[in-house]
C-alpha cells in the first residue's frame, strides 16, 4: 500500500485536474451537461484512480488502475482538442495544456512500468 498524497505523480495530475476545472469555467454555460462534464469528469478520473490504486495490497493492482488513469488522460486529450476545434480554448492555451498533458501521460507509463518491475 502507497500514501498517494507523497506521489509526485499524483499531486500533479492533481493540480492539473484544478487547471482544467478552472479553465471550463470560462466554456459557454450551455456546455454545462455536455463538454464541460466530460473534461471534468475526465481530467478529475486521473487523479482518482491513482489515489485509489495506491490503496491496493499489491503492484499489479496498482498498476491496474495507473491504466485506467492512462486511458482517462487520453479521453481528456480527445475531449480537449474538440473544445479547441470547436473555439472554445484559444491556441496558446491549447498548446501549453497539451504539452503538460503529455508530459503526464509520460509520467504515468513511467510510473507504471516501475509499478511493473516490482512485482
Amino acid at each position: 500500500m502507497h500514501n498517494f498524497k507523497e506521489l509526485n505523480v499524483w499531486r500533479d495530475t492533481k493540480d492539473f485536474s484544478v487547471y482544467i476545472y478552472r479553465l471550463t469555467r470560462t466554456f459557454p454555460k450551455s456546455e454545462t451537461y455536455g463538454i464541460i462534464s466530460q473534461i471534468n469528469r475526465s481530467a478529475v478520473s486521473i487523479p482518482s484512480n491513482i489515489a485509489e490504486g495506491a490503496g491496493r495490497n499489491s503492484n499489479k493492482d496498482f498498476s491496474r488502475f495507473i491504466h485506467i488513469a492512462i486511458g482517462s488522460s487520453f479521453e481528456l486529450e480527445t475531449q480537449l482538442m474538440i473544445a479547441y476545434e470547436i473555439d472554445f480554448i484559444e491556441k496558446g492555451t491549447f498548446d501549453e495544456i497539451n504539452e503538460k498533458l503529455g508530459l503526464i501521460q509520460k509520467r504515468l507509463v513511467s510510473f507504471n512500468k516501475y509499478l511493473k518491475s516490482k512485482k
